[in-house]
């Protein structure tokens, strides 16, 4: 097949690498596994020019996009709207998506899964429309992503600092605010402090993603207003993989929900796959069953235990 990447030079690890040489051995895994490759390196204000430009490309099969969560979130977007099929490069801080595909952390080894991987089929998931792979959130997660972006850092390692600060700054002063949750053919008005609506069902024993995106649902988790304390012991439970029995936080599935938040400030924000939103008054997140064709790792080639895909 023909591979076109799209790496983003200021996003992720990638700001802190030689490219170039990055590129050539990406060209040559492919070349090992039979696949033309092509690479472009690109400053972040261009990238979701140049990934349109390459989806348009009919001399490209695949493309890979390189680069932090918020250029895979976009680039899926893309390969949602257009049906080309993408390759995801976990070059972010996190990479809830590629862990959740099962790829490989390390960058070589996760180009050799996806040159020696295959076309799948997995969910995605909208919020008003707008496309997301990971989570969608409001309260919590948004605070915390509105304080480390005040924040000034220039490695993947920096940002993990600054995202610790901001947890801290956040468990001081937990958000709490109302909503409507209309969900399952029920209807729940309630105070939170934070909800994420997750692509698929978020697993425990690891950072919280899903182990597989197959399964059709939408995985609805709300934490009940905190003080605190209770937030601290919350944030515990997180981190070491076993916050589903904690009793502030409630689960529901479904495969659209819909949120009404009532009394929200004109400066609320809401949080979609790491990236700040504006955060409307009524929020409609749907499910779509395999609509995105990506690249899966062959199961020997997947990340291990607390990583695999369920394929």
């Amino acid at each position: 097949m023909r591979y076109a990447a799209i790496l983003n030079r200021d996003g992720g690890t990638l700001r802190t690498m030689d490219l170039d040489a990055f590129c050539t051995r990406a060209a040559a895994i492919f070349a090992g596994h039979g696949h033309e490759f092509s690479c472009r390196i690109v400053a972040g204000p261009e990238i979701a020019d140049a990934l349109e430009a390459v989806v348009k490309d009919d001399n490209v099969d695949v493309f890979l996009a390189g680069g932090g969560d918020g250029t895979i979130s976009a680039a899926a977007a893309i390969a949602f709207s257009s049906g080309k099929p993408l390759a995801v490069l976990p070059a972010g801080t996190m990479n809830m998506f590629a862990r959740a595909l099962g790829l490989p952390l390390d960058l070589e080894m996760a180009l050799e899964a996806l040159a020696g991987g295959a076309v799948g089929q997995v969910d995605i998931a909208t919020a008003n429309e707008r496309p997301f792979v990971y989570q969608f959130g409001v309260g919590l997660h948004a605070r915390l992503v509105r304080i480390r972006e005040t924040m000034t850092y220039s490695s993947r390692i920096g940002k993990i600092f600054a995202s610790v600060r901001a947890v801290g700054s956040t468990v001081a002063r937990p958000p709490n605010f109302a909503v409507e949750i209309h969900c399952g053919g029920s209807i729940d008005k309630r105070r939170a402090s934070g909800i994420a609506v997750s692509n698929n069902l978020l697993a425990e024993g690891h950072l919280p993603h899903a182990d597989g995106l197959k399964d059709g649902v939408l995985g609805v988790y709300v934490a009940a207003a905190m003080n605190t304390w209770a937030l601290v012991k919350l944030a515990f439970d997180v981190l070491r993989g076993h916050w589903r029995a904690s009793p502030m936080v409630s689960e529901k599935v479904s495969n659209e929900v819909r949120l009404l938040f009532p009394r929200q400030r004109g400066s609320a924000k809401a949080v979609i796959d790491g990236e700040l939103m504006k955060l409307p008054p009524e929020v409609i997140l749907k499910l779509h069953h395999k609509a995105l064709r990506v690249i899966l790792p062959k199961p020997e080639t997947a990340a291990g235990p607390g990583r695999v895909a369920k394929f």
